[in-house]
């Protein structure tokens, strides 16, 4: 590992710093005087619950202030997770919520459409709009063991040289985790490099992420227990974003993040193949070829299987919102306009107009913003 200067580790206390400073102001929506039901703060200002995808954490931060302060009677309470730990707090462990955005659309049908609100017997939600993309892309610092030479050409090398660190979230929480596994894969058969996939994570958990081909198919197998065994050069941590204060400490090397987090935080990275990179509607067919298996018995009634395909976020506005009209006027706020403008700013590549699976059971707010999907 290469050595580490003071102002590297100043930067990266003032990194960590600012994720749990974030993070705290996302999570203080819990405690508002009303029990986390969303009518009422203390402050006597109508509350919204808000779950999404914590690789959005800085343009949602943004999008707080200006619907705030277009809204003066409303407090924004985000709360920032990995994509199916949003979704459980809803689907799994029945709370309520204003809405739910995250970084894989296919988990608000998969997860939220065939859980019933136990209060009401209706399912959490029959419709969700798509209204994002983004790419895998591999971050690194100039910290980084081999910086000077990393490249797209030989980076699935370079992570797997003695004493160098990889970092990757936990797919059993997070998109980003389950999509890591499908890059490796992918790359893999793309540059080609047999045996990529158990040379990257093979010994590295106690119990084994198993991969069958069949065909040109492959499964991936994630266990109910995800353990990295002592000394592994894998490093796991729930979600993508708390990855980035281990590349500024140099605690890791590289890590698998989105483009638009790696852009957002001034890190650099290397920019992977559209054929891998989960980016490119071109490439859907390939992307198929991978699928992930999460053997997770948190979920009571489904077994999620995740196909490869091209990264697409998705929100919708659960059953159980205590403010469903408010909630449709800050979900309009992120489709529109002011939105796009905070995603661009932010480098997150948004789909104009948003794409919708049941236009009719729309609220009449988002609809001139979306379109009936395909």
């Amino acid at each position: 590992m290469a050595a580490r200067s003071l102002a590297t580790v100043v930067a990266a206390a003032l990194l960590m710093a600012a994720l749990v400073a974030t993070a705290a102001l996302f999570l203080t929506g819990c405690s508002s005087s009303d029990g986390g039901t969303g009518a009422t703060a203390g402050s006597g200002k109508t509350t919204l619950r808000v779950l999404f995808a914590g690789s959005l954490i800085i343009p949602f931060a943004e999008v707080e202030k200006q619907f705030e302060a277009a809204h003066p009677g409303v407090e924004v309470n985000m709360e920032g997770h990995g994509s199916i730990q949003a979704i459980r707090i809803v689907g799994d462990l029945h709370e309520q919520a204003d809405l739910v955005i995250t970084a894989d659309y296919r988990l608000i049908p998969m997860l939220l459409y065939q859980s019933t609100d136990p209060d009401t017997g209706r399912p959490y939600s029959d419709w969700s709009v798509i209204f994002a993309t983004n790419k895998m892309a591999l971050a690194y610092t100039d910290g980084s063991a081999f910086a000077g030479e990393v490249s797209a050409d030989n980076w699935f090398d370079v992570v797997n040289r003695p004493d160098v660190r990889l970092g990757i979230s936990d797919p059993r929480m997070d998109a980003n985790g389950y999509r890591s596994l499908m890059t490796i894969r992918l790359a893999e058969k793309y540059y080609p490099q047999p045996g990529l996939f158990t040379t990257t994570f093979g010994g590295v958990f106690r119990v084994p992420v198993r991969v069958t081909q069949s065909g040109e198919n492959s499964l991936i197998t994630v266990p109910e227990i995800l353990e990295t065994k002592s000394a592994s050069h894998v490093v796991l941590r729930p979600y993508s974003v708390n990855l980035l204060p281990l590349l500024q400490t140099g605690d890791i090397d590289y890590a698998f993040e989105y483009e638009s987090v790696i852009r957002q935080h001034g890190l650099r990275y290397v920019t992977l193949p559209p054929e891998i990179d989960l980016g490119d509607p071109a490439q859907a067919d390939s992307y198929g070829r991978v699928t992930v298996k999460l053997d997770y018995q948190r979920f009571a009634s489904v077994k999620p299987e995740f196909t490869g395909e091209p990264i697409r976020y998705g929100a919708t506005i659960p059953s159980n919102s205590a403010n469903p009209e408010l909630a449709a006027e800050l979900l309009a706020f992120i489709l529109g306009p002011e939105g796009q403008a905070i995603m661009a700013q932010n480098y997150q590549p948004v789909i104009v107009p948003a794409q919708t699976d049941n236009y009719e059971k729309l609220p009449a707010t988002i609809k001139s913003l979306c379109t009936p999907g395909d």
